[in-house]
């Protein structure tokens, strides 16, 4: 029997690591390349204004757009090729365990009665919240 789940518990966690990985690799791999090119350069002198009042550069942006967009785990994959100080990798952290997955979330919302666009103006604003606390805090 603790042969089984072993085997079981194993089996299930290769599953597990498979499908991160099939997201956060590619994710990793995409904005290590548009480091390279003159894109990422363009999204951090757009977005920077707002980024510095939460302490982040303005590079960071993509991870956020991309957490809430697409997933939590695209978040991560794009934090990661980044170089973010502990302060920022945390703060980028906080913000998008407030918000992350908007478009699957809201849906999920909806279906237990709560006003789609109350949930996102609620997630959105905590998460900038969390960001700027958390810049003056740390």
């Amino acid at each position: 029997m603790y042969k089984d789940s072993v085997v079981n518990g194993f089996r299930k966690g290769i599953i597990t690591v498979w499908k991160l990985a099939k997201i956060v690799v590619p994710v990793y791999f995409f904005v290590t390349f548009l480091g390279f090119t003159p894109i990422l350069n363009k999204i951090s002198n757009f977005f920077e204004p707002v980024m510095k009042i939460i302490g982040l550069p303005g590079e960071a942006s993509l991870p956020l757009v991309l957490g809430n967009f697409i997933n939590l785990y695209a978040g991560l994959g794009a934090m990661a090729s980044l170089s973010l100080t502990p302060k920022q990798a945390t703060i980028l952290a906080i913000m998008l365990s407030f918000s992350h997955s908007l478009f699957l979330e809201t849906a999920v919302a909806k279906k237990v009665g709560v006003s789609p666009s109350v949930a996102v103006l609620i997630r959105i604003i905590l998460a900038l919240l969390s960001g700027i606390t958390f810049n003056l805090i740390l």
